[in-house]
Formats: structure tokens, C-alpha cells, sequence
């Protein structure tokens, strides 16, 4: 594998927002989520449960609830205002005012027609969507007590609401409350009042709850009577959710476990069917706010910052790969930038930029050493965004001298000048406001140039002035068009090509030198997760979310015969079993043949002269590799070589030919920084 001087950074002080809400898409393949600084996230199941989407947070946008009405999302929270996202322009659409205060809950009717939203002052309120937006329709019958979840029978006739101890159904047509039941009224002398926090209404009438009483109850709505009541847990029961087919509900607890119960026969071969409670999870840590039925999973997020998939094995025909259980807790895009010659790094949070100059050493040791630092990491400036709005992106370039970053409606461009023992930042006045929107920055590896993937598919070319400032002086569009923004950049190290990644999965080449259009490369099924052109031989370098490689010849406008070959034989089934996408890819120079890429836990660095492995082979892990007889290792000689130490890796990049940089962020690092979640009484103690 080579050896390497490796820092292993440690101090990027990233804490994940928690997962506030999920919304299943019907009849499709894509998950909603929003978290709870505001941020919204699309992940595709279909491409490998890639995170294809982002749209970025606002400090006074908070998102409560997410709906899908057909391909179209929705999300409402407590600024009292309906939003719909534009999941191709990744920004707010449009914002509608709900009239009725915050609003707790939304739910939108089967058919994708109506939105129901429950506020604050205790109405509900019906919106048609329409073709560009939604329009108000009428209010249903308004009692008091806030409404903290709904649900619509799947008729459409009647909508479930629920609110402080009681929960009502409206009938649609009239607006009228039309029953209306105390969750407690069996009860006896309860004097702690009862939240519904989940409600859910099904084809056969039957209305089910949750509670913060930690209870699952089956409702008869129109006699209005007791079906049947589950204490789950001693805690609250935050969120519930329903299978398409109506077999099968998991509700989730502020404990941070969830719950599966599955509609089964009384008895064997019997036509009566019973709610059943069969299969419990502590997947989470804290509280598990939101869950989501697939037709083929349970899902769940909670303040833990934890996305959960777990695939129902009686659902899935092969009980390999697709039944495997998946944990996502980092973004699928990079956080961090490095400024190679100036061995800086770039942390990036929500609303501010930290930047920190690496230590050093001057000791030397064998593989596996830990080296004493003659001069420790340096945090040289805390830039701080202005306003609610959340960073989207930012980098530094290569030579350290620029700073860039993006909001929703703002682009900054700062130089730094590095005078003896301090740092100062002059920001550039009057930056176009032409360059808005930016979803990715890339600086040109002689820091002249700045690139801003945009809307439309568009890519500015912005030239950096001396002793500071800039001019945009082209914008880059595909010959056909796109409606989808771009999301990735790659240039090369001459500054001849640039390589563009749209929402599409489109991948266009630029001819920088006559800033024109060069080549398309052929469309793949799956989301592209990293490009990157090799500095010596100008080749596209592509990872796809199904762990596909392919490599591009640029001037060839052709697959190389490296990369046809890796397509004849396939790569490793464990290979392709990872569930971690690809986030990054560089070389070194001074090995052609060497292409280093990573996820979030593995790092590793493909030989191309060395022959691909077979299924039979062992992909291992080059801790366990070198624990091998030498003769055992020269068996297991093959292109991939893996490091597995480095976890969660957020970052991994060559500062020269001979030095890693390895950014981590620990896991129990992140929850020491989280609230303290609801503790549970432990057998025996």
C-alpha cells in the first residue's frame, strides 16, 4: 500500500442536527427528511440510499412536518408557514401563510390533491394543490388545544386529529367535528395530561394512537370505543407510521427505541387478525422523533442525528446484501477543504467556517508510530456568517489565500493575508450577484481561478484579481439544457478540463482554454458520489452510488480500456455490498497507476497494475493483511488496498506524494456534546 506521513485530525468539532421528521414517498422510492436546524434531505432508495438532495437550513424556518403530494415536496413548521421545496433548483419554491399560528402537523389526502395542516390555534385547515403552489380550500370545525398530528382516512372523507387528551375526527364535505374521544376516559384519577403524538387512520375504520403515556391504542371512531391498548414503553411514544398495505405499524419512543406491530392471525389459518407487538429496536441513543413505513422497511431518525433503515426480512426474497441493516449519520458530501500548499484545512458548519493550520513533526519512526509534534494544529480564524440563512458550501484554495462561501442568497469571497504570527481577512466588495445560486466551489489548482456550480446546470468562471478581487468572466451551460443544479466539480491540475455533475446524473466535460462544451459522458443509472481527473493522464475518475468505478478518457471522449476491463470481470462482491458511498477521490502524482478514494469507513488506494480481485479472493483490511505470512500476503496481491483504522472519515486527502491528512469525527464525541437522553430503570439495579 505504501507508506505514508499521515495527520490524523480529530478536532473538526462537527455535531449533526437530530432527525425532527420523515416523509416516505408513496408509490416511489425517495425519503424526506428534515432535521432540526431546518436542513431537508432527499435520499434515494433506488440508488442505493444515496442522499441526492440537500437543501439547507434557516434559523427561523423550522420544519415540523414533510409530505409528498406525487413528486412534490412539502413542509410546514412553527414560523406558521407552508413551504414547497423546488428539489431541482434544491431552494424554498414558494411559501404560503397557514392563517392558524405554528403549525404542528400536515398530511396530505392519497390521491396528492389536498394538504391538511393542524396549528397552533387548534384548527385545521385544507389547502388544494395546484400546478405552481397550493391554495387555501376551506377551515374545518376549530376547538382548542394545539393539533399535534393527523391523518386522513384513506377514502378521503374524514381526517383523525389529535391534540391534548383527545383526539377528533372531522368529516371533510361539512367541516364538522363529528366524534370526539378522550384518550383517558377509562382512566381513573389521572391527573398528568395526555399528548397524542402519533396518529394514524385506517382503510377499516379503525383509528390508531400514540400517546405520551407510552401506549399503541386501537380506536372504533364511530362507535367511539377501546379497541385495544399496548403500554410499549415507560416513556413517550413520539412517532408512529403505517405500512402502504396496513399490516404492519413501528412507532417510535423518546427512549430511542422503536417498536414493530404486524396485523396476524388469532390462530393458524383463522380470518381473525390481531394487532401484535413482535419485533422491538434500540437502534438510537435519545429520542426517536420520526419514523417511516417503505414497503419493505423500518425507518427511523432521531436526535441522535441517526438515520435507521431496517429492512423487513419477510419482505425482501434475497437475505444478503438488501436485508442488511444501514446507519447513516454524516452527510454524503464533504464538509472539508484543504489548501494543499499551505497545509490548511477548512471545517465547515452550519453557520460559520473554522480555519486551522495542521501541526508538524520533525521525528521519523517505522509503520504504526505515533510521532510528537514539534508544533501543534493552529486555529487561525472563526468566520461567521451573517444572517439566519445556513453556510450551503465553501472552499479554500490551494495556496491558502482565498476563502469562499455560499448561503441561499448571499456569495462571499474573502483574502486572507498571512502576516508573521497573525491572520487577516479582507473580504471583496461587490462580488456579482450574478454567481448566486451556488451549490459547489472549486478553486483551479494555481489559485487564479474560481468555478460555482449554479442552476440549470450552469457553471460560473470567476477569475481572481490581485492584490484582491474578482470578475466573473464566463458562464459554463450544457448544450441541451438541464433544469437540475449542479452538485459536483472536478478540475484538472493543468487547468484544461472541468468536469460537471448535475442533479440529473448527467456529467459534462468543459474545454476551459475556449470555455466551451467538449463531451458528455454516457448516462448511468445511479447517482454519481465523486469525480476527479487524474493529473497526469487527464482521466474522469467516477464513483457511482452502487460502488461502480468507471474511468473516461477526456481527450478520447471514451471509456478507458482499464476501466472496460473492471466492467468485464466486476468488482468485489464486498466491495459492492458497502452501503457507505464514495465522498472523495485524489491521486498521487508520482504513482499514475494509483487512484486513493474513500467513504466513511474505509480508505483506499486502487493499484491499476496490479489484477483486479476475484469473489474468491479476501478484500482484506491491510491491519489484518499484515498479520498474514509473507507468503499468505503475496497470494492475496490484488489492485485494492484498504485501511479501515480512520473512523467515521469525513475527509482524507494528499498534501504531498509522501503526507496523508485524515479528518475523523468520533461518534462518542458527538453524543458527549448531545443532551442527556431519558434514562431507563435497569434490571437488578
Amino acid at each position: 500500500m505504501g507508506e505514508f506521513e499521515v495527520h490524523r485530525v480529530r478536532f473538526f468539532g462537527l455535531v449533526p442536527a437530530g432527525v425532527r421528521c420523515l416523509a416516505w414517498q408513496p408509490r416511489g422510492d425517495r425519503l424526506g427528511l428534515a432535521r432540526t436546524d431546518g436542513t431537508v434531505e432527499v435520499y434515494n432508495f433506488a440508488a442505493n440510499y444515496f442522499q441526492e438532495k440537500v437543501i439547507p437550513g434557516h434559523e427561523a424556518r423550522s420544519v415540523e412536518a414533510l409530505c409528498w403530494a406525487g413528486e412534490r415536496l412539502f413542509g410546514a413548521g412553527l414560523s406558521g408557514e407552508i413551504t414547497e421545496y423546488d428539489l431541482a433548483g434544491l431552494c424554498v419554491a414558494c411559501s404560503v401563510d397557514g392563517c392558524g399560528g405554528p403549525i404542528w402537523s400536515m398530511a396530505v389526502n392519497s390521491s396528492g390533491t389536498q394538504l391538511a395542516i393542524g396549528c397552533d390555534d387548534g384548527s385545521v385547515k385544507l389547502f388544494q394543490v395546484v400546478p405552481g403552489g397550493i391554495q387555501f380550500e376551506q377551515n374545518l370545525d376549530r376547538r382548542k388545544g394545539r393539533v399535534l398530528c393527523l391523518s386522513w382516512h384513506p377514502l378521503e372523507t374524514h381526517i383523525a386529529a389529535g391534540s391534548i387528551d383527545s383526539f377528533r375526527v372531522l368529516d371533510v364535505c361539512s367541516g364538522q367535528t363529528v366524534q370526539r374521544i378522550m384518550v383517558n376516559y377509562h382512566v381513573k384519577k389521572v391527573k398528568q395530561e395526555c399528548i397524542v403524538w402519533g396518529i394514524a387512520f385506517l382503510s377499516s375504520g379503525t383509528v390508531v394512537t400514540s400517546d405520551s403515556f407510552g401506549r399503541v391504542q386501537f380506536w372504533d371512531w364511530e362507535q367511539g370505543t377501546l379497541l385495544d391498548s399496548h403500554t410499549v414503553s415507560n416513556s413517550a411514544i413520539l412517532s408512529l407510521a403505517v405500512s402502504e398495505k396496513e399490516d404492519s405499524i413501528i412507532v417510535g419512543t423518546s427512549a430511542g427505541a422503536t417498536y414493530q406491530f404486524q396485523l396476524l392471525p388469532v390462530k393458524l389459518s383463522s380470518q381473525e387478525k390481531r394487532w401484535i407487538r413482535t419485533k422491538p429496536f434500540h437502534y438510537h441513543t435519545h429520542d426517536v422523533r420520526a419514523v417511516a413505513h417503505s414497503s419493505t422497511a423500518l425507518i427511523s431518525g432521531g436526535l441522535d442525528a441517526q438515520l435507521v433503515i431496517r429492512p423487513l426480512m419477510e419482505k425482501m426474497q434475497d437475505k444478503g446484501y438488501e436485508a442488511a441493516l444501514r446507519k447513516f449519520t454524516f452527510p454524503h458530501r464533504r464538509l472539508v477543504s484543504c489548501a494543499r500548499e499551505a497545509r490548511l484545512l477548512l471545517f465547515q458548519f452550519s453557520q460559520h467556517l473554522e480555519l486551522w493550520r495542521l501541526g508538524s513533526t520533525n521525528g521519523t519512526g517505522k509503520d504504526g508510530d505515533v510521532l510528537p509534534l514539534s508544533s501543534m494544529p493552529e486555529h487561525l480564524v472563526q468566520l461567521k456568517s451573517k444572517g439566519p440563512e445556513h453556510i450551503y458550501c465553501s472552499c479554500i484554495s490551494p495556496c491558502g489565500s482565498w476563502v469562499a462561501y455560499a448561503t441561499a442568497s448571499r456569495f462571499h469571497l474573502y483574502r486572507v493575508h498571512y502576516e508573521d504570527d497573525s491572520v487577516r481577512i479582507e473580504k471583496i466588495p461587490k462580488v456579482s450577484k450574478l454567481l448566486l445560486p451556488a451549490y459547489q466551489l472549486q478553486f483551479s489548482s494555481d489559485s487564479s481561478s474560481l468555478f460555482i456550480a449554479s442552476a440549470r446546470g450552469c457553471v460560473h468562471v470567476v477569475l481572481l484579481l490581485e492584490p484582491g478581487g474578482c470578475r466573473h468572466l464566463h458562464t459554463l451551460q450544457p448544450p441541451s439544457g438541464s433544469p437540475e443544479a449542479v452538485y459536483l466539480l472536478a478540475l484538472s491540475a493543468d487547468g484544461r478540463w472541468l468536469a460537471a455533475v448535475s442533479g440529473d446524473w448527467a456529467i459534462h466535460i468543459y474545454k476551459l482554454k475556449r470555455l466551451k462544451h467538449h463531451c458528455t459522458v454516457p448516462m448511468y443509472s445511479c447517482a454519481v458520489t465523486a469525480v476527479a481527473i487524474h493529473p497526469v493522464t487527464n482521466n474522469l475518475v467516477i464513483a457511482y452510488s452502487d460502488q461502480q468505478l468507471f474511468e473516461f478518457s477526456i481527450p478520447e471522449k471514451q471509456y478507458t480500456d482499464w476501466s472496460r476491463m473492471v466492467q468485464k470481470s466486476g468488482l468485489h462482491k464486498v466491495w459492492l455490498e458497502r452501503d457507505s458511498p464514495i465522498t472523495h477521490i485524489t491521486f498521487n502524482p508520482k504513482n499514475p497507476s494509483h487512484i486513493l478514494l474513500h467513504d466513511t469507513y474505509m480508505f483506499c488506494i486502487i493499484d491499476k497494475s496490479l489484477p483486479l480481485p476475484d469473489n474468491s479472493a479476501l478484500l482484506m483490511n491491510q491491519c489484518i493483511l499484515k498479520q498474514l505470512p509473507e507468503s499468505a500476503r503475496q497470494q492475496q496481491l490484488h489492485a485494492f488496498k484498504i485501511c479501515k483504522k480512520f473512523q467515521p472519515l469525513l475527509f482524507a486527502d494528499l498534501l504531498d506524494e509522501k503526507c496523508l491528512v485524515m479528518v475523523e469525527r468520533p461518534i462518542m464525541d458527538i453524543k458527549t456534546q448531545l443532551p442527556l437522553p431519558t434514562q431507563q430503570k435497569k434490571f437488578g439495579t
